[in-house]
């Protein structure tokens, strides 16, 4: 295959990265597969990819943002969260294998599975008592997971403030999305900063998955909940498969 064949192929999965990253997280599981299967080594292929995610969730949080599905009040707290945790993750990243978490990912993603699917009466529910400040915690928690390892993290954001502060779907992923954003910005500012992204890789996915993004924002916003929840079940099931594999088959 040509390099320019084998570049429009990775742009494709840019595209339908972004789409379903921006509904219900787990873009990751297209584009990274994508890269490593395209022969590029591990610490590359990782970079790279935050190199072209972050261009698709800029969009997508923009997207929200512009059609008021982000709560202003709690975004900047929620984004300076996301980004220290997502530099605490980066950093004990060289102390801790990511294989150690898959386990845990996998229990977690059954939850929210379990959570998005329950009857709408659970879904939305008042916020907790001190939804702030949990909700502070969660997106530094979440955001040092995705500074970590990251699959899934959208999914347990977006679940996450459902659970919090009883957000509609729709608002819950515009949220999320922020934190989202700030956990890739840390990342793909250490990746370019050491130099690991191959921008000839990267930046033709980065415009696909810009793309896919704005189109997968604003389908979410017109269709609303219900759209969303399939979405989200989707990925679920398919990030759980992918992660239960890799650990059986780790050694």
């Amino acid at each position: 295959m040509s390099g320019a064949a084998q570049v429009a192929l990775l742009a494709g999965a840019g595209f339908f990265a972004g789409f379903v990253d921006a509904i219900a997280g787990g873009g990751g599981l297209v584009t990274l597969p994508a890269l490593l299967a395209a022969g590029l080594p591990p610490h590359l292929a990782l970079a790279t990819n935050k190199g072209q995610s972050v261009f698709g969730t800029l969009t997508a949080a923009t997207g929200y943002w512009r059609r008021g599905a982000v709560d202003r009040a709690r975004a900047p707290v929620a984004f300076a969260c996301g980004l220290v945790g997502s530099l605490l993750g980066a950093a004990a990243q060289l102390a801790l294998r990511p294989d150690v978490l898959r386990p845990l990912v996998i229990v977690l993603l059954v939850v929210a599975a379990v959570v998005v699917a329950w009857p709408r009466r659970v879904v939305q529910r008042p916020p907790i008592a001190h939804a702030l400040l949990w909700g502070a915690l969660v997106s530094l928690v979440l955001g040092t997971y995705d500074g970590f390892f990251g699959p899934g993290v959208g999914t347990m954001l977006l679940v996450a403030f459902v659970l919090i502060f009883g957000d509609s779907l729709t608002r819950a992923s515009g949220n999320a999305k922020v934190v989202n954003l700030a956990s890739n910005l840390a990342a793909f500012t250490l990746f370019a900063w050491r130099g690991n992204i191959l921008w000839s890789i990267s930046l033709p996915m980065a415009a696909a998955n810009a793309l896919g993004a704005w189109t997968g924002a604003h389908l979410a916003i017109r269709h609303g909940d219900r759209f969303i929840r399939v979405i989200v079940l989707v990925v679920v099931a398919a990030l759980t498969v992918k992660l239960a594999r890799d650990l059986h088959a780790a050694p």
